[in-house]
């Protein structure tokens, strides 16, 4: 008898079970259908990202190899098509490089334009290493024309901790301290600069000659070789695909100009 009336209990459960698994299905089928949506949709927009990126780089490098071949029209019109691509990085390496064009004018409507450009890369940049460059640019641009406090607050927010470009900020401040005449602010920039232990050797050897300069009384001769002096690291080239470095790290101290 009792064997007869756990057969029913478990007959009963069991009847209990298969309504409740009827009832549950269309939503457990819902919820994984919903799970296959999200992860075809995080998938598919990877792999768009991913093919603008790829178009992005080709095209950067392909403007590359133009201006290295004289080419500069047809670069000029890659890196224009570029200013307006989705892929962040390279939208901002392409204005970099027409703000190096403009600037190139020397004019001051050139400089004005390279400026905005300049503007336009950093507010497009998806890092700071890329941010950073453009805005240090913008400074490099405006330093011996513009007044000091405009060049002071661009350049003041990239030497905070933590920014990638901190040291060559402090160079450029430092030279625009000595070009308006205030020998004690540039000396003591310079200071900072030569005990920095992050600084490149480079720029410690720059801070310890302009040193020399001021405590020689020469340092009137500095102005005309500044923008020669300040290192400013090129976008590098990034092949087909590559993820965009953008600029060398901020270690490497170049003997280049800003382009």
């Amino acid at each position: 008898m009792t064997d007869l009336f756990e057969e029913v209990e478990e007959q009963l459960r069991s009847d209990r079970y298969r309504t409740l698994a009827r009832k549950a299905a269309p939503w457990a089928l819902a919820v994984a259908a919903a799970v296959l949506v999200a992860f075809l949709a995080v998938w598919g927009w990877k792999q768009y990202n991913q093919q603008i990126t790829d178009k992005a780089s080709e095209q950067y490098s392909a403007a590359l190899i133009a201006a290295s071949q004289g080419d500069g029209a047809k670069a000029q019109q890659i890196w224009g098509d570029l200013s307006k691509s989705p892929a962040k990085a390279y939208r901002a390496l392409a204005l970099m490089q027409l703000g190096g064009v403009k600037l190139a004018g020397g004019k001051p409507e050139d400089i004005k334009a390279a400026v905005g450009l300049f503007d336009q890369a950093a507010g497009a940049a998806p890092d700071d290493i890329l941010g950073d460059a453009a805005r240090l640019k913008s400074a490099f641009a405006i330093l011996d024309t513009a007044p000091f406090s405009e060049v002071e607050g661009r350049l003041g927010p990239l030497m905070k901790d933590g920014h990638p470009y901190r040291v060559q900020a402090r160079e450029a401040l430092a030279f625009a301290k000595l070009m308006k005449g205030d020998t004690a602010g540039a000396k003591r920039d310079f200071i900072v600069i030569s005990q920095s232990l992050d600084a490149p050797e480079g720029a410690r050897q720059r801070a310890k000659a302009a040193m020399d300069l001021i405590d020689t009384g020469s340092a009137k001769a500095v102005p005309a070789t500044v923008k020669a002096a300040l290192a400013m690291p090129p976008p590098m080239l990034v092949g087909p695909g590559g993820v965009p470095m953008g600029l060398a790290p901020p270690e490497q101290d170049q003997a280049t100009a800003p382009q």
